[in-house]
C-alpha cells in the first residue's frame, strides 16, 4: 500500500486502536429531508470532535459543512434513485475522482446491491470506481445495501456481498451486522464496519449491537440515526466512541451516557 492510500485509510481507521466510528450523514441523496438532517451543520458541528470520518454528499458537504473542520471526509459517490421507487439498486456513479480530489475525500463511498434487478450495474461501478481512487490512493468503502429487502440481512448473504466487494478492490466494506457475524468478518480480507441502521428502541440496544459487532471481528461502524436522532447526541457518540475505542462494554458505556446526559 503506497503512502497516500496508508495515510487516508489511518486517519479514519486509527492506527493505535485499529478502529473507526463514522458519522453517516448522507440519507437525503434518496430519503430527502430527514428528521434532524434538515440544517446539517447545527447537527453534526457539535459531533465531530468524537467522529474519526464524516460520511455525505458532495453537495452537503459544500453547502453546509465548514472548510474549517478537519474531520475526514467519505464522499457518497453514488446515487440515481430516490425512496420513491421500489427498486432502489439502480444507481450510478455522481461524483467524479477529480470532483472528490478537489474536495479533498479521504475516501469514497459507493453502494452495491447484489441480487437485486441492477446488481450488475452496481458491481461495474464499483469496479470502474475502484480503477479510477486507486490511481490516486484513495480507498473505497463498499456499502452492502439491501434496499428496502431488510430480510436479505443474513450471514450467508451478507458474506457473499462483503467478499465480492473486497474482489473487486473495495479496500473497506460496511454491511449489517447479523447472528453469525463471525462468517462475515472471516470471509472478508479486508477491514468490515457494521451500519447503525434505523433508530433502535434504546440506547443500550446500539451499544450492544457495536459491542456485539467488534467482539466478533469488525474494526467500527458507521452510525447516523442512532446518533443524531438521539435527544442527547453528544453523549451518545461519546458513548458509542468508549465501545470502540476505549474497549467499554455496552453496559459501561450505557452508565456514561447517563452521566453525560444529566450533566449536559
Amino acid at each position: 500500500m503506497d503512502w497516500g492510500m496508508n495515510n487516508r485509510l489511518s486517519r479514519i481507521i486509527k492506527p493505535d486502536t485499529g478502529r473507526a466510528l463514522i458519522l453517516p450523514i448522507d440519507h437525503g441523496y434518496f430519503m430527502g429531508p430527514t428528521r434532524k438532517l434538515e440544517d446539517p451543520w447545527e447537527t453534526v458541528e457539535p459531533l465531530l470532535p468524537y467522529s474519526d470520518g464524516l460520511m455525505l454528499t458532495r453537495g452537503i458537504l459544500r453547502f453546509s459543512i465548514s472548510p474549517g473542520s478537519d474531520v475526514p471526509i467519505v464522499l457518497r459517490v453514488s446515487g440515481g434513485s430516490s425512496i420513491l421507487k421500489e427498486d432502489l439498486s439502480q444507481e450510478t456513479i455522481t461524483t467524479s475522482i477529480f470532483e472528490a480530489v478537489r474536495l479533498n475525500a479521504s475516501a469514497l463511498a459507493l453502494s452495491i446491491f447484489v441480487g437485486a434487478p441492477h446488481e450488475h450495474e452496481s458491481l461495474a461501478n464499483l469496479a470502474d470506481l475502484v480503477n479510477d481512487a486507486e490511481e490516486y490512493g484513495i480507498p473505497v468503502l463498499a456499502v452492502t445495501a439491501v434496499g428496502k429487502e431488510l430480510e436479505k440481512r443474513d450471514a450467508r448473504y451478507l458474506a457473499l456481498c462483503c467478499r465480492i466487494a473486497a474482489e473487486l478492490g473495495a479496500r473497506f466494506v460496511k454491511t449489517y451486522y447479523c447472528e453469525g457475524f463471525e462468517r462475515v468478518v472471516e470471509g472478508c480480507p479486508v477491514p468490515v464496519l457494521i451500519a447503525g441502521g434505523p433508530k433502535m428502541d434504546t440506547e443500550l440496544d446500539a451499544l450492544q449491537t457495536t459491542y456485539d459487532a467488534l467482539q466478533e471481528g469488525a474494526v467500527g461502524v458507521v452510525m447516523g440515526r442512532n446518533i443524531w436522532q438521539n435527544e442527547h447526541a453528544v453523549a451518545m457518540i461519546r458513548a458509542v466512541r468508549a465501545v470502540i475505542h476505549e474497549d467499554m462494554t455496552a453496559k459501561e458505556a450505557h452508565d456514561l451516557y447517563n452521566q453525560l446526559k444529566a450533566g449536559e
